[in-house]
């Protein structure tokens, strides 16, 4: 049974699902399960037919897909509208070189949009930060202005890339967000959770929490991505 909603509250779920490639309809029943007014999606299907699959898959989950930067996507309820979506891409170095190894990493990109909870206007952005650790900081920092730009307290989640005693979650802590996810335990990977590296960074003017995934798929859960998603009930 999902938890019913407190007055002024909105359901948030943060996912990154794999490229939408596992077991599409594990994932549909986890997501329908936490029943989100707002999911923000990291690692989105892309390549042909990016937004055909992005609303497919939107469709499995019942909610509508609305606005894309890079991997990251937004996807609202149908009584939910999300305003004036901004969506820009973040640099991030094109090789990630450590010790012998070098690989490519895809560009990055960070996308939000404003919704109103009560009687206030609150930003949610996502984002996927890169592999390469003096890659992130920088990242991070593009993805923080763009918070800043929508004038409003703000949620920002996504796949982090490190785990908390990492430079980006102290940079975060710096920046006065509050870590919602502090007692959520860890996120990667979903068949052995080890690392907590995905991140829910809310502004003080908000408060909220990570709720507990519906017990009935527990076992989708390491079918679904490779990542455990954070539900996230947020409210002034």
């Amino acid at each position: 049974m999902t938890e019913p909603h407190p007055p002024a509250a909105l359901r948030v779920l943060s996912y990154n699902v794999h490229r939408w490639g596992d077991d599409r309809e594990a994932l549909a029943r986890v997501v329908r399960a936490c029943a989100p007014d707002v999911m923000l999606v990291q690692e989105a299907p892309t390549w042909w037919g990016t937004r055909r699959k992005r609303r497919a898959m939107a469709a499995t989950f019942g909610l509508r897909y609305l606005a894309a930067s890079a991997r990251n996507a937004v996807l609202v309820a149908d009584s939910i509208d999300l305003v004036e979506p901004l969506h820009w891409r973040i640099w991030r170095p094109f090789v990630r070189r450590r010790l012998r190894f070098i690989a490519t990493q895809l560009p990055g990109g960070a996308v939000g949009g404003r919704v109103t909870v009560g009687s206030a206007e609150v930003a949610l952005v996502v984002c996927h930060l890169g592999l390469h650790i003096l890659g992130r900081q920088h990242e991070l920092e593009q993805v923080l202005r763009g918070c800043r730009s929508f004038g409003t307290p703000f949620l920002l989640v996504g796949d982090l890339n490190e785990t908390p005693d990492g430079p980006v979650w102290k940079r975060l802590a710096e920046e006065g967000l509050v870590d919602l996810g502090a007692d959520a335990g860890p996120t990667f990977s979903s068949s052995d959770p080890q690392r907590r590296i995905d991140g829910a960074h809310a502004s003080p003017e908000l408060s909220g929490r990570v709720l507990p995934i519906p017990g009935e798929v527990a076992d989708d859960l390491p079918q679904a991505s490779d990542h455990l998603p954070l539900l996230i009930e947020l409210h002034l």
